[in-house]
């Protein structure tokens, strides 16, 4: 399987990867380049399809993976009940211009079908 590496060593962008999942289930939408968005992106519709198994063996692998357990319960809950009809796609990336700093291009990542909070 072939990855982004985002210029970080393995273990920080491990780390990077699973705060940035745990963040956009529990707040259902963030804000990062668009790199790094395509890259949450994948890891996010596993989870979902993991939260929509339902089964220990999936809570057990989504819950070695996110950081909250707030988040794992919402996932195993909500978000499997909102997306049980969906084959995929259960994100979407806005592209939103150019950072100011260094002109990196910035993207909304947000859950399809989010509620208004």
């Amino acid at each position: 399987m072939t990855y982004r590496r985002l210029g970080l060593r393995s273990d920080h962008r491990r780390s990077m990867l699973r705060n940035s999942v745990t963040s956009l289930l529990e707040c259902e939408k963030i804000t990062t380049t668009e790199t790094r968005a395509k890259e949450i992106r994948k890891l996010t519709e596993k989870m979902i399809t993991l939260g929509k198994r339902g089964d220990l063996h999936a809570r057990r692998q989504a819950n070695s993976f996110l950081m909250s357990d707030s988040v794992l319960h919402k996932l195993f809950t909500d978000l499997a009940e909102r997306y049980s009809e969906r084959q995929g796609g259960y994100t979407r990336i806005i592209k939103t211009g150019y950072r100011k700093g260094d002109g990196a291009p910035m993207a909304i990542l947000e859950l399809v079908d989010k509620k208004d909070q």
